[in-house]
């Protein structure tokens, strides 16, 4: 396997199914003990365009202005990414079992929430639930509350600040 890398991963994922696979975190979370908080769009713009979406599998340009601005997708475009969202939340499950995983899952097409002001905690900030992801962040971290939250499918989301790329 890649480089030797197989020895570091979890023998609990290895012993069960290609070793390859526990790259992804669906099949890795289970064995980390750690609690962990999952801060994500459920549309992310970095993930749409570099993976789902390449430019190099959209040889005749047929997604090109869907992804640089989701107000241009047509509704087959918009049902795939629906279905993007879905297999997304479905492959969080095992991560959401544990009740000191928080999660905080918005219906913005977004990347980077966390890093930036804006989007971390301003009065405009992308809410689920009237709770910001810095306040969702710090009652998870500090025991206040359980966070699980999920917002509804697009086009629910009204406080994010979605890309647009030109």
């Amino acid at each position: 396997m890649w480089l030797g890398v197989q020895k570091n991963l979890p023998n609990a994922c290895t012993g069960e199914m290609d070793p390859a696979l526990c790259f992804f975190p669906q099949n890795l979370v289970a064995n980390i003990k750690t609690p962990m908080f999952l801060l994500n769009a459920a549309y992310d713009a970095w993930q749409v365009q570099e993976s789902l979406i390449p430019s190099f599998a959209d040889p005749h340009g047929l997604w090109r202005e869907c992804k640089m601005d989701h107000s241009h997708c047509n509704s087959s475009q918009m049902q795939f990414l629906q279905e993007f969202r879905n297999q997304m939340l479905n492959a969080r499950n095992v991560f959401s079992k544990s009740n000191q995983n928080g999660l905080f899952i918005n219906s913005c097409f977004a990347h980077c929430q966390s890093e930036r002001q804006d989007t971390w905690y301003e009065n405009d900030s992308p809410r689920i639930g009237n709770k910001a992801v810095a306040v969702s962040v710090g009652e998870w971290f500090f025991d206040q509350t359980a966070v699980k939250a999920i917002d509804c499918p697009y086009p629910c989301g009204n406080t994010c600040h979605n890309l647009v790329f030109k």
